[in-house]
């Protein structure tokens, strides 16, 4: 009977180390997607991911909720040796977690209970559950219930929401100073605003609108064409005034 109950519990044990390895197997594939392929990721194999871990622990549950399984409550382990050296086949067995099998580790991983300090604090939320009444837990739901009704209309509507809070930001605050605009436009059309300067240089006499004379440029010879003794009677004599620039092959507007 005993060596019965004891190969049910070996082909239990090594069933779940057979499960327990493909979720793990499916977790790193997973956050190995998520971290190098995160670009490439689409939200339908995310869900796929999901429903494939999901499934594989719903097997697990199945499995130690069988009739055939034995009870691994009623189990108990006892550590039948601790070293604070480093055991190399421990760590090659837990893949280098956990390489030393010492007084400090082998409380956090045979624990049966919570932490001292997780348990303390459900204590005094237990506790200060107690003491709060019938009306003002029903009222503290309800506020609950209303923020989470709240927020899920949000989520639900995000794109409705931000349409209207643009709407209302453009109405409220406007994108522009309309003084800055009209200084612009009265610039730009009217030239208000903009100071009246002319460059520095003399400027040659007789002309003041001509600007200042580039040095080395072209000369200026004024050439008068007077009425001679011949002219027809009947018209006035002209006397006309040209600025003609001398041509000179060496000489560019250019060069300065």
């Amino acid at each position: 009977m005993q060596q019965r109950e004891e190969k049910q519990l070996e082909a239990a044990v090594e069933s779940l180390a057979s499960r327990v390895a493909h979720v793990k197997n499916a977790l790193h594939s997973f956050i190995y997607k998520l971290e190098n392929e995160y670009e490439r990721l689409t939200w339908p194999s995310v869900l796929d991911n999901f429903a494939l871990l999901s499934g594989q622990l719903n097997t697990i549950n199945k499995l130690l909720k069988n009739e055939k399984t034995p009870s691994f409550r009623n189990q108990v382990i006892i550590p039948l040796l601790l070293s604070p050296d480093r055991d190399d086949d421990l760590a090659k067995l837990t893949e280098q977690r956990v390489p030393v099998f010492s007084h400090e580790i082998v409380p956090d991983y045979l624990r049966t209970k919570p932490d001292p300090e997780v348990e303390e604090q459900e204590k005094q939320l237990s506790t200060e559950a107690a003491r709060i009444g019938p009306e003002v837990a029903q009222k503290q739901i309800q506020t609950l219930n209303k923020l989470c009704s709240n927020l899920l209309e949000k989520l639900n509507n995000p794109r409705d929401d931000r349409d209207a809070e643009s709407a209302a930001i453009r109405q409220n605050k406007p994108s522009f100073n309309p003084a800055d605009t009209n200084a612009l436009v009265g610039a730009v059309a009217f030239g208000k605003g903009l100071s009246k300067c002319r460059p520095p240089g003399p400027v040659a006499p007789g002309h003041p609108g001509q600007g200042p004379m580039m040095s080395g440029g072209p000369t200026l010879q004024q050439v008068t064409i007077g009425g001679g003794s011949g002219q027809q009677a009947g018209k006035m004599p002209s006397s006309i005034k040209t600025n003609i620039k001398s041509a000179s092959g060496s000489m560019h507007p250019y060069n300065r």
